[in-house]
């Protein structure tokens, strides 16, 4: 294989994110080569590019990506059998294999928790033209045969499923969605496919909320105009809803679905959290004895959300509000930081 130069977008820590030249030489027999084709820009993405908090640097950032094998060695062909061309997501954890969670099939859990985007060294991103992918990446083969940005969203669509599959929502159910941000949208439309018997999303953010009236919710509140604990107990008799779900990554939330949780309800926890999260533990102990679950990645659900987007049985693409070319991630960045204006941005390199 002859050396290849390639961009990516490296996060260098406090000094900030550079665009710079790479190059690849060649890979390995266990190795592929994947030309990436989208990546979208996460929430914990515009954290680090804004200085909310650093990992380890530098690295190409980026973990919500797809792409076409560009090239692989023998051995990754025989283990996946991929062919050069084909179009593949990519879990963002590299598991070890070796820790007692990877021998326990909880390999999202891994102890050393290697991450693409957030890995110096090996575990690079997805924003940049290409990304060599080790032994132990998990890679699923798309049923495209040409680039779409709407596969960007395998990964997000994925940790949706699994944090709605930690809620154990049954037909009778009030639940309540905390956050309508991209991964909350697609939260929603997985919700709703539960049929549960009342959801309520919120959101202080007109247009998501007017998102979340179109993928469903049969009502949507704004926590900044109103009492929203006071209304969920409302309309469920004074006791409470069922399930909450948290993805807003505000710290204020935390306690509201614990007040507007019922006695022996559901909370699950999917956010990353700007400022420091506190609760009043009596309440989920002593006082109401509830469970509080919480949700990490996307175990398991790539199978799942690449069907689901590919029949179409949910609406992925509205989520996308944006696609920029890496060169522009600086106004890229600006724009995915603009929550009352923009959903998911997509860098296609």
């Amino acid at each position: 294989m002859e050396t290849i130069e390639y961009k990516a977008l490296v996060n260098y820590g406090p000094e900030g994110f550079r665009l710079e030249t790479r190059e690849v030489a060649g890979i390995s027999d266990d190795e592929i080569l994947l030309k990436v084709c989208g990546c979208g820009i996460c929430a914990a993405d515009t954290k680090m590019y804004n200085g909310v908090f650093y990992l380890p640097a530098p690295v190409a950032i980026g973990h919500e990506f797809y792409g076409s094998v560009a090239a692989m060695g023998a051995g990754a062909a025989k283990r996946t059998g991929l062919s050069e061309g084909d179009f593949i997501a990519v879990e963002q954890i590299i598991p070890c294999g070796e820790c007692r969670f990877c021998k326990g099939g909880q390999y999202w859990m891994c102890e050393r928790h290697a991450i693409h985007g957030f890995v110096s060294g090996f575990g690079e991103g997805g924003m940049a033209e290409y990304v060599v992918l080790g032994k132990q990446s998990i890679v699923y083969k798309l049923p495209i045969n040409a680039p779409d940005p709407i596969w960007s969203l395998v990964e997000p669509l994925g940790c949706a499923i699994h944090a709605v599959s930690r809620a154990g929502i049954e037909p009778e159910d009030t639940v309540v969605l905390a956050g309508l941000g991209p991964i909350g949208l697609l939260m929603l439309q997985v919700i709703m496919q539960r049929k549960p018997r009342l959801v309520i999303a919120l959101d202080t953010y007109e247009n998501r909320l007017n998102m979340g009236v179109k993928f469903g919710a049969d009502l949507v509140l704004n926590p900044a105009s109103e009492d929203v604990v006071a209304r969920v107990k409302d309309l469920t008799g004074g006791y409470g809803c069922d399930r909450y779900i948290h993805c807003s990554g505000n710290e204020n939330a935390v306690a509201q679905g614990l007040s507007m949780l019922r006695r022996l309800g559901t909370y699950v926890e999917f956010s990353v959290f700007a400022k420091p999260a506190t609760a009043d533990w009596t309440i989920v102990g002593d006082g109401k004895e509830l469970n509080i679950f919480g949700s990490h990645l996307s175990p398991y659900t790539y199978p799942d959300a690449i069907d689901f987007i590919g029949n179409g049985s949910l609406d992925a693409r509205s989520v996308i509000s944006h696609v920029f070319s890496l060169e522009e991630y600086e106004q890229a960045f600006k724009t995915a930081a603009k929550r009352d204006e923009c959903l998911r941005v997509v860098l296609v390199p």
